[in-house]
């Protein structure tokens, strides 16, 4: 007897990603395709679309439809019913969220203030040398009226350099021609 290989391949899709056309959705979900087009109008369920127009629902829509199944055939609820749980799903979602962020900020200011902490004690330290300082400083106000003006200039004077060695010596009489 001979035996027969199975080989078997995993694919890791996206639960987004929309792989089944409504036929199979419906089949996964146990559904009648009209009902999926149903809860479509309702906004119940947006699956993707194909370039041509084709619904297709991913993983997370099929597990959507089987929530809403359990919801109307276990719990007894009507459509509107339905639609308000899953708004409220979704606003609880949402808060989560909003909690998870609040509670890594305060971690990251905890962490903070604990790195910050040794540095208070030097703080105190240099406020109590500034308060100590500071009797000992006078500060200095002028009396009204006592205003420094600015010197008026005076005016500039040049320099001319004079070259007194290119002239000849005046003569020994005093100029005067005998």
């Amino acid at each position: 007897m001979a035996t027969r290989r199975i080989r078997h391949t995993r694919i890791e899709v996206d639960t987004r990603r929309g792989v089944f056309m409504i036929s199979v959705a419906a089949e996964l979900a146990d559904m009648h395709p009209q009902t999926l087009r149903m809860y479509e109008q309702r906004g119940l369920i947006e699956p993707k679309r194909s370039p041509k127009g084709t619904r297709l629902y991913s993983h997370s829509d099929v597990e959507r439809l089987r929530r809403i199944q359990q919801m109307t055939a276990e719990l007894g609820l009507n459509l509107a019913g339905v639609e308000r749980v899953l708004e409220l799903e979704q606003k609880l979602d949402r808060a989560q969220r909003r909690v998870d962020a609040l509670e890594r900020r305060a971690e990251d200011l905890r962490t903070e203030v604990a790195r910050l902490e040794p540095l208070r004690e030097d703080v105190r330290r240099l406020e109590e040398l500034r308060d100590a300082t500071r009797a000992e400083i006078v500060p200095y106000r002028r009396p009204p009226g006592t205003d420094l003006q600015p010197a008026a200039r005076s005016p500039r004077r040049h320099r001319i350099r004079v070259d007194r060695g290119s002239h000849p010596e005046p003569p020994a009489d005093g100029g005067a021609a005998g």
